[in-house]
């Protein structure tokens, strides 16, 4: 199950992100980060295309919670 604190974190170096969680190649490709920024950390590699940082992790944690079925239901009722 997909909780909180499996969330991508601008922290993490992006091969390991790519590594861990495949579905998100497409993610750091439409942000144009390269792949020469694969050992950066999230947060320089999007400073260095001049992507917002926001953004992408919003992405990269949407495409992640999406691809592993994770369904939600209402906390009370």
């Amino acid at each position: 199950m997909f909780q909180f604190a499996d969330l991508v974190r601008g922290g993490e170096a992006v091969r390991d992100i790519k590594q861990r969680f495949p579905e998100t190649v497409a993610v750091f490709e439409e942000f144009h980060l390269r792949p020469s920024c694969d050992d950066c950390s999230i947060e320089m590699a999007a400073r260095k295309a001049g992507a917002c940082l926001e953004d992408l992790l919003v992405e990269i944690n949407k495409v992640i919670y999406e691809s592993r079925s994770v369904t939600t239901r209402p906390l009370c009722g």
